[in-house]
Parts: C-alpha cells; structure tokens; sequence
C-alpha cells in the first residue's frame, strides 16, 4: 500500500454524504405497486420473514430482520451459504423470502432460489439490477438502483448499502403501521435498558403509599408542618381538608417565602401558607409522563391519584425516585 496523499477530509466527507443522501431520495420515486404488494404480501403471511444476503447485503439483511421482529414481524436472517448445507429447514411453505442483492446475480442467493420455488414460497428480491436472474425469478421486484457508489473506485458496497437499508426501514415501518403496532408493544418487545424503563416503568412502580406519604390538614400549625416536611424528606407536604381531600401544597420554597412575609409564621395554620390545587397524576401512567410534568412546572413531586377520584391520592412520587429508577 502506498503512503497517502495528502486530501481534503472534510471535502471528501461531505461528498460521500451526499452520494448516498441521494441514493436514497432517489428511491422515493421507487416506491410503487412493487412495493405495496411486498408489504401485503409479509402482512397476509402466517409464517415468518425470512431475510438473505450474501456479504455486505447480508449484514444489511441483519439488520432488516432486526427492525422487524422488534417493530411486530417476526423475521429472521438466513446466510445462504448456510442455507446449502441445511438451514435451509427453517424455512416453511408459509413464510416469505426477502432477498437481498445489489447486482441480482449473486449466486449464494441464487442457490436456493430452486428450493424456494417447490416449496411455494413466496421470494420478494430487493435489488439494484432489475434485469437480473434474481429480479426475473422474483415474485416481487424491489427496485433499489443507485447511480454511484460512494467509493472512488465503485468496488466497496456504500451507497448501495445504504439504500438497500432504507428500503428495509421503509418496509419495516410500513407493517408497523399495518399493524396498528403501539408504543406498548414496542415496550414489551424492549424490556431492558434505558428504553425499556421508559416506555414500561408506571408511576405506581415507583410512587411512596401510607405512611411515607407527607400529610398535614388545613388546620395543622405551621411548626407541625416543618416537623413532617423534615421527616418525610421529600421537600413538601399535602394539605387535606376536613373530608380528607387533598386542597393544598406547601414546599420548601414556600416556607422561605412565607419566613419573609410573616414573623410569626410557626404560629400560622396550613391553610395559610398552602398553594392550592397542586399537581397529580394517574398511577398508571408512564413514570416518564410524571417526569415531563415535573420539568414543565419546575416541580419535584406529585401526588398520585387513581382514575377518577383526584382528590384522594393514594400516593406520591419524587423526581429522585424517577431518577434512581434510570427513567432518563
């Protein structure tokens, strides 16, 4: 390999951006009847996806089948060189075969294209080369054509690639759609890490009940009140009436407030220094819902209340709480 001459990076960077920012706007005009009945043919399909590539089509294939089984199609990746020797057998006369290739003639694909046919399957070819054996022999033609590649030379698969990605996603949000999929499927099939805590951690996961919620009543003196704000640590307490229904807040900040305006201010009821109408929200709505709320009113807790009777919460919950949880 000879020593590297010196080039604009930045330049060089840019280009191949562009290169491959077009291939894909170029695909929208590709998007046809093709394309429609490939996303009613997987949709209609009782058996699974099964997605194949050889090489770079093939990681790209990965990654499709990826997209889809966690967006509601079940898929899988099948190699093709494998295929020849035996897993092949996971394919069944229900399913649908998507085959990916830039040139159409790979022939790994190609291989198994005969077995495909006497079991009855389906093929759907995403493909550069429309002309090819694999676009002739297909069901349903993808056409993915690019220009160029992003590579100088046009031998590395990029922009090729890219748009062979694009396409997957399209197909892929596509069905999500079809399938009326929601943000709660999404979480059931993303039950760890960060994303899984946000779309299925509920406020009444984390909310404090009984005894650790902070409470006082609209007649409690204000000594009283600094007494339970300091032990339930939370930085406030509720104010309830007569019947038990939560009327007012006092925090921290209207403490300090309250210490200015009044020299007597332990001497003071709760219902003096209280603010009214503080915020709640249902138990059973996302801990990121509480968290979105909080931000916006720059608050650090709510009341939590059950659908219907927001008066009477049935507990509380702390930004710390939302925090220790990982929720953000």
């Amino acid at each position: 390999m000879k020593s590297s001459k010196k080039i604009d990076v930045i330049k060089e960077a840019k280009k191949v951006l562009r290169i491959e920012a077009d291939a894909v706007n170029n695909l929208v005009r590709h998007i046809d009847r093709q394309f429609l009945l490939a996303v009613d043919t997987i949709f209609a399909a009782k058996g699974k996806v099964i997605i194949t590539g050889i090489g770079k089509s093939g990681l790209v294939g990965q990654k499709i089948a990826s997209t889809m089984t966690s967006t509601g199609t079940p898929a899988y990746y099948l190699h093709p060189s494998e295929g020849a020797h035996g897993d092949l057998g996971i394919l069944g006369k229900n399913d649908v075969l998507v085959a990916l290739s830039n040139s159409g003639e790979s022939e790994e694909v190609l291989n198994i294209i005969p077995f495909v046919r006497r079991l009855g399957i389906k093929l759907i070819a995403i493909v550069g080369n429309k002309t090819s054996t694999l676009a002739q022999g297909a069901d349903i033609m993808i056409h993915v054509p690019v220009d160029k590649e992003a590579c100088p030379f046009g031998l590395a698969p990029t922009a090729s690639t890219t748009a062979e990605l694009a396409i997957g996603d399209a197909l892929a949000v596509s069905l999500l759609l079809k399938r009326g999929f929601t943000k709660d499927d999404f979480a059931l099939f993303h039950p760890g890490g960060a994303l899984g805590k946000r779309l299925l951690t509920r406020v009444e996961n984390l909310m404090h009940t009984g005894s650790d919620i902070p409470v006082v009543h609209t007649t409690t003196p204000m000594r009283d009140v600094l007494v339970e704000i300091t032990s339930k640590r939370m930085g406030l307490t509720g104010v309830y009436d007569a019947h038990g229904r939560l009327t007012g807040i006092i925090t921290d900040g209207d403490l300090r407030r309250a210490l200015e305006k009044y020299p007597d201010v332990l001497e003071k009821a709760a219902a003096q220094i209280m603010t009214g109408n503080p915020k709640r929200i249902e138990k059973d709505a996302p801990a990121v819902k509480a968290l979105n709320i909080m931000e916006r009113h720059s608050i650090t807790s709510l009341f939590v209340t059950i659908n219907g009777d927001r008066d009477k919460p049935i507990g509380i919950i702390h930004l710390h709480d939302i925090l220790k949880a990982g929720i953000v």
